[in-house]
């Protein structure tokens, strides 16, 4: 009792030993004290109208959110979510030039039934998708931009394996395995040497041997079939197969819809995933006949080219290695 006579006076009633004022427990704000002024994340900084442009903010952050509200955000995504956007958007203006390129080798020839009358279309709107502007824009940029964004995206994922896993030494690395190459990759890794080809063939070899491919058109292509047979028929039917079934299972995966994206609450998962099996598979041989019906059922019967036309494909023909004498 004479330690307790000793203590200081309390004035306050509810003070507790020490001198401490004992409190009711009271909710956590949601921002603490000291977060108040300046955000320890700056882009949930905000104001008072809620703009996130506050009076302490730098240049530098008021065109990062300026950026933001263009729904490009910057500063929140790594070099995988942009190489993945390189790949998705190449590919539309790739398509773009493909759709145009079916209406011209395919659509237009089984319409008219006639590779003469199909040449004069094709020179109405060859201007448009082989123009020194709209060539590059529209075939040169996106496809290799594609071609190296999905390259460079599977390179970034096997670093960021080898990183999590933790390996150093070269047995480490052989020890995680590369990323999963899908079936849309595969193929469009397959098809990268049938369109290089085709693309040698009919825009660089003429530039290269004549120094103009001015005279390249369907009856090129028709002098071809008829000079090679076997090997233009397997090779531009693979070419076609290849790319029409890499471009609908690609066009599925950016909408959302193939098979491996179905959500989890979805009813009937198995069921809604065959289905959109069968449709994309469906959708796809269906384009990849109709190609082919055009290509090979028009273009490809209308035989040799004679005169000195023919003999200018002939000596165009005879550059490429398996097919020269």
């Amino acid at each position: 009792m004479a330690d307790r006579d000793e203590l200081p006076p309390i004035d306050d009633e509810e003070a507790g030993v020490m001198g401490l004022t004992e409190v009711d427990p009271s909710p956590v704000e949601e921002t603490p004290v000291e977060y108040r002024e300046k955000s320890y994340f700056p882009d949930q900084q905000r104001d008072g109208n809620g703009n996130g442009e506050g009076d302490g903010d730098t240049e530098e952050l008021r065109g990062i959110r300026r950026i933001n509200t263009l729904g490009l955000r910057l500063g929140d995504h790594g070099p995988a979510w942009w190489l993945v956007r390189i790949q998705k958007y190449s590919s539309y203006a790739f398509a773009t030039f493909t759709a145009l390129h079916v209406a011209n080798v395919s659509l237009i020839p089984l319409a008219t039934r006639s590779v003469l009358d199909s040449n004069r279309y094709l020179l109405l709107t060859r201007p448009f998708y082989q123009s020194t502007l709209t060539e590059p824009l529209l075939v040169g940029i996106p496809l290799v931009a594609h071609i190296t964004s999905g390259i460079a995206l599977r390179l970034y994922r096997r670093r960021q394996a080898l990183q999590r896993y933790g390996a150093e030494t070269k047995r480490d690395r052989r020890t995680i395995p590369w990323p999963v190459i899908t079936g849309t990759s595969a193929l469009g890794y397959a098809l990268v040497p049938f369109a290089g080809f085709h693309i040698w063939t009919t825009r660089i070899l003429p530039l290269y041997a004549h120094g103009d491919s001015s005279l390249i058109n369907l009856s090129y292509i028709s002098h071809g079939f008829a000079s090679h047979p076997f090997v233009s028929f397997a090779g531009f039917t693979a070419l076609v197969g290849v790319g029409v079934w890499h471009f609908v299972w690609g066009a599925a995966k950016w909408l959302n819809l193939a098979p491996s994206q179905v959500k989890a609450s979805e009813s009937q998962k198995s069921l809604v995933r065959k289905r959109r099996w069968y449709v994309i598979n469906g959708i796809s041989a269906a384009i990849a006949t109709l190609w082919l019906a055009g290509s090979l059922g028009v273009v490809g019967r209308d035989g040799k080219v004679e005169g000195w036309i023919g003999r200018e494909f002939d000596d165009l023909y005879k550059y490429i290695p398996f097919l020269g004498r």
